[in-house]
């Protein structure tokens, strides 16, 4: 049977689908570069598994950005907006997040009926996506104090070697942001923990509560796709992993 992660900090909300969807469930990317026809069986399978119609699954176009989007209908594969989150109170909608590296974040807040889900790239963290995504759920009733977040599969710090100016913008931002970064094996190279700092955004801002990703992509070939090990594998073709939320 395909595997679906489901993080237990959601899955005990009434009323509410999600899942982290691994390589068994094939391609999710949004690439011109894969068939039409294998892109729909994907997501069509995935949405299935949501117990959603197909054209309500939706995704944005991810831009590495912080922009939030509320959804209030289904738009059109063509009519994807170039966001990285997005947020509903409507039943039936499923928010889809592709990547195959960065962070899936879904969350709840179950009292008001609001859900959201962000691309967390580190531009993406950096510049703000979460708190704008909270922000838009508190636009739609929500309350921080409420809110459930949980990360999904992602490259993890041990995996995820990054250059010497990399963590400059990080420390400007917050001089406690040292803490995600260890020096790596090689001299002024650094290993950045990407779900830390996620979850370090997220409890400072004071939400309900943050459940850690459950898998680093680039260690475990046999559950992910990762887009730093098909790079440096020679891999031209970039498969991606889904994580969505449905309010049932």
């Amino acid at each position: 049977m395909s595997e679906i992660i489901a993080a237990s900090s959601l899955q005990s909300v009434p009323g509410l689908r999600h899942g982290f969807f691994t390589r068994d469930w094939g391609d999710c990317s949004l690439s011109e570069l894969i068939e039409p026809v294998v892109y729909e069986q994907n997501l069509g399978a995935v949405a299935g598994a949501l117990q959603v119609r197909a054209d309500n699954l939706l995704c944005c176009n991810q831009i590495h950005g912080a922009q939030c989007v509320t959804v209030d209908a289904p738009w059109s594969m063509g009519d994807r907006p170039n966001v990285d989150a997005m947020v509903t109170n409507k039943r039936g909608v499923a928010l889809g997040i592709i990547t195959a590296d960065c962070v899936p974040v879904l969350f709840v807040d179950a009292e008001a009926g609001v859900i959201g889900a962000a691309h967390a790239g580190w531009r993406g963290a950096l510049g703000g996506v979460l708190e704008n995504t909270l922000i838009s759920m508190v636009g739609l009733g929500a309350q921080l104090g409420r809110v459930k977040a949980a990360l999904g599969p992602c490259i993890w710090q041990d995996s995820y070697e990054v250059g010497p100016e990399f963590p400059a913008p990080f420390v400007d931002h917050g001089v406690d942001n040292e803490r995600y970064f260890d020096r790596s094996d090689r001299t002024g190279y650094f290993k950045f923990d990407l779900p830390g700092y996620i979850c370090g955004r997220l409890e400072a801002v004071g939400i309900g509560s943050v459940e850690g990703s459950p898998g680093d992509t680039y260690a475990d070939e046999t559950r992910f796709f990762s887009y730093r090990r098909s790079s440096q594998n020679g891999v031209s073709t970039i498969e991606r992993l889904i994580s969505a939320i449905v309010l049932a």
